[in-house]
């Protein structure tokens, strides 16, 4: 069939709206029709070439990461389903996680969903079960997939262990956001963090992941929530989240936490700025207290190797630095967990986005994030 998506050529380049061809689903895959598709910052970092894998790399694994449609976080309906699907039939509601999850490999079994041997897939751009593309440009030319999914299309084929069916009556441009930022944002602050009732939270960078870190906190029962973000709006914005108090830099948080904990400083901090660099980690960490921890969620340039941090401190007060992906979470389980949450009226999503854009505004949709204006922009089709 034919549809419409909106392709990376190559980094350091706008995005392209074409005609594309879409073929139809083969063994494990479905159709799925979209309906939204968030506007998420790693499809940025793919852009400004942040994510782009050495070539030496690609060309060991056979990859061809660019041409490649955009998009990872997406909600619709499965329009069709390839041979030896079992789960998923014509007519369900599907949210597309952007980490697979197979739930055979050892870290599926070990209920580690996020770290699925499939994921190492996800810079690949092709199918998961040949490695073959069936989306093409005009030309013929074949298109990788973001992460798996490429949502920047009305219409996609993804694998099976890709989608998680929902219950039919939640709107899915909201269940779309929790297809990669609510979850990760969220489970920065529970899973990750393991934030606990009493605690102080410092949440540094209040974009669409930031801001679900802040109500990841707050709903774990933290006493104290700073959210530290130098664009204004945001920071008075965050109180909707359940921050309790906000900053404008982690100077300024940095002091406020002392003041406030008579000097044992944060209990947790969780950096989901726009790109992680190295120099943010020493500020952070020196916010934290003994035997606490901090997270970096936020994705950094995939060739950013220095970090500033004091080893002595870390070793002597017994801090924990940690990774976080995908929230740390199991999207089989969390990602109904989470709209059930929102279906009760205890997650905001419909709070999250402030701008919606169509396909031909993708763009411009990126040049409001950078400018500070949107916490989560969403494409709906």
């Amino acid at each position: 069939m034919q549809t419409r998506a909106a392709i990376l050529w190559e980094p350091r380049t706008d995005w392209s709206i074409e005609d594309i061809e879409l073929d139809d689903p083969k063994a494990g895959e479905v159709k799925v029709r979209l309906a939204a598709a968030g506007l998420c910052h790693s499809d940025e970092h793919l852009r400004t070439g942040d994510m782009v894998l050495d070539p030496e790399i690609a060309q060991l694994m056979g990859w061809e990461q660019f041409p490649i449609i955009g998009g990872h976080e997406g909600a619709g309906e499965v329009v069709e389903v390839g041979p030896g699907v079992t789960t998923l039939q014509e007519g369900d509601h599907v949210v597309l996680s952007f980490v697979p999850a197979c739930g055979r490999c050892p870290s599926c079994a070990m209920g580690r969903q996020h770290l699925c041997d499939l994921g190492a897939f996800l810079l690949g751009g092709r199918q998961i079960g040949d490695m073959t593309a069936r989306h093409h440009a005009k030309s013929g030319r074949d298109l990788g997939i973001m992460c798996l999914l490429g949502t920047f299309a009305p219409y996609t084929v993804v694998s099976e262990a890709s989608c998680v069916k929902i219950d039919d009556g939640i709107p899915l441009d909201k269940a779309a956001l929790v297809g990669c930022g609510v979850t990760t944002g969220w489970g920065a602050a529970v899973n990750a963090a393991d934030v606990q009732p009493g605690e102080t939270v410092v949440v540094i960078g209040l974009g669409g992941i930031g801001m679900n870190a802040v109500q990841g906190a707050a709903m774990a029962g933290a006493r104290h929530v700073i959210a530290v973000d130098p664009v204004e709006w945001k920071r008075d914005r965050a109180g909707v989240f359940g921050a309790t108090h906000t900053a404008a830099s982690v100077e300024e948080a940095a002091a406020m936490i002392a003041e406030m904990t008579w000097g044992a400083n944060a209990d947790k901090a969780i950096l989901t700025t726009g790109v992680a660099t190295g120099d943010l980690i020493g500020p952070m960490m020196g916010m934290v207290a003994k035997g606490g921890r901090g997270v970096v969620t936020a994705v950094a340039p995939i060739s950013q190797e220095n970090v500033q941090l004091n080893l002595f401190d870390l070793a002597m007060q017994r801090k924990e630095l940690v990774g976080c992906i995908f929230g740390n979470a199991n999207p089989r389980r969390d990602i109904p967990r989470l709209l059930r949450l929102y279906e009760e009226g205890r997650l905001k999503l419909d709070e999250l986005v402030t701008n919606t854009y169509a396909l031909d505004e993708v763009n411009q949709g990126y040049q409001d994030m950078l400018e500070g204006k949107n916490i989560r922009g969403m494409i709906k089709y």
